[in-house]
């Protein structure tokens, strides 16, 4: 009696099998050959459908999050929606950039997000104690909890121009791509659910959060998944940007302001006492020798500098502001505790140069971002890759620093996307985007929340 293969056979093994035959039956004398033509080719044929099925099969058994979720007849229409609406998205977008949104100034355009996040039929939309817009769209269970955010904030000071310019598919303007694309994004996703009356397995949480740029060190997302939604998160993906990007891997950075102090002087009566400008100039001069790995992509900029009151006086001050980053923890530990002893030493250097030496220095640590990553095996990434295969749209993955770190440092399952088109310019006033073929961002959105939402 013959043995029924093993259920656990692999596809792979099936076509091996198979052109083992093959090689067996090209080594046949010639008339065997022609006899056997027939039977043999039927049977490799046989092996070869069994192992694409079961090939199929093992994929469909990984990754059951990747299938049914977004093939439903609602979420066709919903992902319609989305690109016949492309223009009423492309409006908020520039309607939301006209409302000044500075560090520690998100105020005005969270109210406008809390309306528009009411307009399309989000339940229990509020803003938290950190300034946060909140809203959530229950599904069939509380969980799991999907969180789709975008942040409030842009690098611009107060005071500066929001009007947006617009050419043909070109929107031109302060914080156009980042981050009033991603405020866009989340608001059309919201819409196109609603429209189509989609019920998602799971609840799906709306949020615009505040002070992801710049000094603002994440401290929405901190509130969010540290207070606001504490232990109810059982996924996040951070809508920030334009393009295709997947981010799984988080950069890490830690921010000082170092300030050297002294007793300061008349430039040239007390000329001998030392200088904390001169003491600032050996440290950045140093700090721009320092040797740091490209693997892991470590970092280093001193971005602002200040002190002084004349041009004919010693400084009392002199400061600096350094921004420190890299994808690993403990590479990032060790640039921080070298960049402290070129400080340190500076200081020391200044003192012994001069007589008067009675420098001192504080470094103020003024943001810390935690590095990490999500395993790219992990179903949010996986489903995210596939979606965006499905769409046409890059599958590659890469590193930034975002609202998910803290999701990451958290141990939630987390990622970052971008919301289609094009950005150029980012952080500067000339900032703008193009929205040739965006929809594509906004549909890969709603289809990855609706497949997330998922147990």
């Amino acid at each position: 009696m013959k043995r029924p293969l093993p259920v656990s056979i692999s596809g792979v093994t099936i076509q091996r099998a198979a052109w083992r035959l093959g090689s067996g039956f090209k080594r046949l004398d010639a008339p065997a050959h022609a006899r056997s033509h027939g039977r043999l080719a039927d049977v490799r044929l046989a092996l070869t459908l069994t192992a694409a099925i079961l090939s199929a099969a093992a994929v469909h058994a990984r990754s059951p999050r990747l299938q049914a979720p977004t093939d439903n007849a609602s979420v066709e229409t919903a992902a319609r929606s989305v690109r016949a609406n492309d223009e009423k998205t492309l409006a908020d977008q520039v309607r939301l950039c006209e409302v000044p949104a500075p560090p520690f100034g998100e105020r005005a355009r969270a109210a406008v997000v809390r309306d528009m996040l009411h307009a399309v039929g989000l339940k229990s939309v509020r803003i938290d104690r950190e300034g946060n817009v909140v809203g959530d769209r229950p599904g069939r269970s509380p969980r799991p909890n999907v969180v789709l955010a975008a942040h409030l904030d842009t690098v611009f000071p107060g005071g500066t121009p929001v009007k947006v310019r617009r050419a043909g598919s070109i929107l031109s303007g302060p914080g156009i791509a980042d981050n009033c694309r991603g405020l866009a994004v989340l608001i059309a996703v919201a819409r196109a659910l609603d429209s189509a009356a989609v019920q998602t397995a799971g609840t799906v949480t709306f949020a615009a959060t505040v002070g992801e740029e710049g000094l603002g060190d994440l401290r929405g997302a901190r509130t969010l998944l540290g207070d606001t939604l504490k232990g109810r998160v059982d996924r996040f993906v951070a809508l920030d940007g334009t393009g295709e990007s997947i981010t799984n891997i988080a950069v890490g950075s830690r921010r000082y302001r170092v300030t050297f102090r002294g007793s300061g002087g008349h430039s040239y009566n007390n000329f001998g006492r030392a200088n904390p400008a001169h003491a600032l100039a050996r440290a950045v001069a140093r700090i721009s020798e320092l040797p740091v790995p490209s693997r892991p992509k470590t970092t280093f900029n001193v971005g602002r500098i200040g002190g002084g009151t004349s041009v004919n006086a010693i400084p009392a001050d002199a400061w600096f502001e350094i921004d420190l980053r890299s994808t690993d923890e403990a590479v990032l530990a060790t640039l921080d505790r070298s960049v402290q002893k070129i400080v340190d030493d500076a200081v020391a250097v200044e003192n012994t140069r001069w007589k008067n030496g009675a420098l001192t220095v504080s470094s103020e640590r003024i943001g810390d971002r935690p590095a990490g990553r999500t395993d790219e095996r992990v179903p949010i990434v996986e489903t995210a890759r596939s979606i965006s295969s499905r769409l046409g749209m890059s599958t590659a993955l890469g590193a930034a620093s975002t609202d998910a770190n803290i999701a990451i440092q958290l141990g939630i399952p987390a990622i970052a996307i971008g919301g289609g088109g094009r950005g150029t310019g980012s952080h500067t006033l000339d900032e703008s985007f193009d929205s040739t073929g965006s929809f594509r961002g906004t549909e890969r959105a709603l289809r990855l929340v609706v497949a997330l939402s998922r147990p």
